[in-house]
């Protein structure tokens, strides 16, 4: 199953097989102390550039990739 990224260089979606995505979690501590998790798929083009997609975190749980 592919997965669908914008890529900005281009400036069109490209779709990138599923083998080659990882998953990533940036997280970071507000202003009033607080912590914000946000979950992305990282990806690679074909000329070796990364591209990232922010998800939920249902389709972050759901897809079986390597964790960054």
């Amino acid at each position: 199953m592919a997965i669908e990224f914008y890529d900005v260089k281009e400036r069109k979606k490209v779709s990138i097989d599923e083998g080659s995505i990882t998953k990533k979690r940036y997280v970071r501590e507000t202003k009033s102390g607080s912590t914000q998790e946000r979950y992305a798929l990282r990806g690679k083009t074909a000329d070796g550039r990364n591209l990232t997609k922010f998800v939920s975190k249902g389709d972050w749980d759901s897809l079986s990739a390597p964790e960054e």
